[in-house]
């Protein structure tokens, strides 16, 4: 017979020199009733994955690039990147092969988790990891943050860890500057004290563990599922505990941003001030990654259904993609906005000096969105690029144009590959392949 919990209940243990220690619970089934290159020291710069992520698509007519290999031009729409054709390749032609249930929703976790959704009434969530967590899984584990997400559109972003356990996005550009070069950061060669309670926290999972093997034992699959989602969350956190004891990484590109970004960003007459917000956020990322304090980040720019009031649009973004007639100008404007900020981003990590390369020389990162065409919501013609090479390990300047609809998963192969990863392939069921794309691999 399983015990009754309250949705307050706690785990105990006892920490030597602490005394007794409780962590809190998830929400849980049983609370409820019957009806979630080199270094200095000869070590490799270590590689780095980024997402850029928008919702609601491209037009594909004015998206694939003219030319296919190493001799094409950019196309109207990726007309913002002149000037970095030499920093990323274009993939097109591919398809998303997960069933197409859900408007955007679907594209949204097909690419991203090369899964379908799992559909519970009106309430969906993935039904695996995202590639940035695979990712970080991998690479992220020996910094002082696995992963950071963060967006300026104040919605939920599609990181996820599997089901019911999303990674929210940070969209305060004060929060994220405070969050990474706050209290518990030190710069290279910086003096600090260590809070001597550090210690005693991260030990504090240790201290309930006997606790939390007696509950895993009585509570359903579902609930074990997310208690192990609560711990692996709560470990994670003694691990950045424990590295604000270590001395920070010694890296020459890295200092402490000299500006510190307002407070807040209101909208203008109704206008969200995006490219301010990602423009500042995405100066702090290139640091954090400077310093080693992070090596994924994932930037949700917009959100798959957003009905953002871009400059210059006279409506809301998803609904000028169904209701704009003729060639959609105010839709094309819009990527255009939206792919000057992929822009900026690619320029600021360019801009950071690493060893005889350069930042983004070191990153893999993945640049897409929720549909291919935001009309139909079709998943066939899918808007991908690839940024930077993984550290020599990607082709870039290349337009890679799939003949066949080829598994979009084979572009997350390609980049867990590239970071040295040793994928055996990406998704699951329709969604997998074993495959990458050897055209774009040095």
């Amino acid at each position: 017979m399983r015990r009754k919990f309250h949705r307050r209940a706690m785990l105990r243990g006892m920490l030597a020199g602490a005394g007794a220690v409780t962590i809190g619970l998830p929400l849980l089934d049983a609370f409820l009733d019957n009806s979630g290159k080199a270094m200095a020291n000869g070590e490799r710069l270590p590689p780095r994955f980024g997402l850029f992520f928008f919702g609601n698509g491209v037009h594909p007519e004015r998206w694939v690039p003219v030319g296919e290999g190493e001799t094409w031009s950019l196309s109207e729409q990726l007309e913002p990147l002149r000037g970095l054709e030499s920093e990323f390749s274009v993939i097109s032609g591919m398809e998303v092969k997960t069933p197409n249930d859900i408007p955007h929703g679907s594209g949204e976790a097909g690419i991203l988790s090369g899964a379908s959704l799992i559909i519970e009434g009106e309430h969906n969530t993935f039904r695996a990891p995202s590639i940035d967590q695979i990712i970080a899984n991998e690479i992220g584990q020996t910094t002082r943050f696995k992963s950071i997400e963060f967006g300026a559109q104040a919605r939920g972003g599609s990181s996820y860890n599997g089901p019911d356990s999303r990674n929210p996005p940070e969209t305060s550009p004060f929060a994220l500057y405070e969050r990474v070069f706050g209290a518990g950061f030190r710069a290279p060669g910086e003096d600090g004290e260590v809070d001597p309670r550090i210690a005693l926290r991260r030990s504090v999972l240790d201290a309930v563990m006997e606790d939390t093997k007696k509950l895993k034992g009585e509570v359903g699959a579902n609930d074990r599922r997310r208690l192990d989602q609560h711990f692996t969350s709560i470990r994670e956190l003694e691990l950045r505990l424990a590295r604000l004891e270590e001395d920070p990484p010694s890296r020459a590109a890295c200092m402490r941003p000299d500006e510190v970004p307002m407070m807040d960003y209101p909208d203008i007459d109704g206008r969200p001030q995006l490219t301010e917000k990602n423009r500042a956020m995405c100066d702090i990322m290139a640091m954090a990654l400077a310093c080693d304090q992070t090596r994924v980040f994932s930037n949700f720019i917009t959100a798959p259904v957003n009905n953002l009031l871009f400059q210059g649009a006279m409506a809301g973004h998803h609904q000028l993609t169904h209701d704009e007639p003729g060639e959609q100008p105010q839709v094309h404007a819009i990527v255009l906005q939206l792919m000057e900020e992929v822009a900026y981003m690619l320029e600021t990590l360019r801009a950071v000096p690493e060893g005889d390369a350069t930042l983004l020389d070191n990153c893999g990162v993945l640049i897409t969105t929720d549909v291919s065409y935001g009309r139909t919501h079709s998943l066939d013609e899918f808007p991908i690029l690839i940024a930077g090479s993984a550290g020599g390990k990607l082709r870039k300047g290349y337009h890679y144009r799939s003949q066949n609809k080829e598994n979009a998963s084979k572009v997350h192969v390609t980049m867990m590959r590239a970071l040295g990863i040793n994928a055996e392939g990406f998704g699951v069921d329709e969604g997998f392949t074993p495959d990458s794309l050897g055209a774009l691999e040095v």
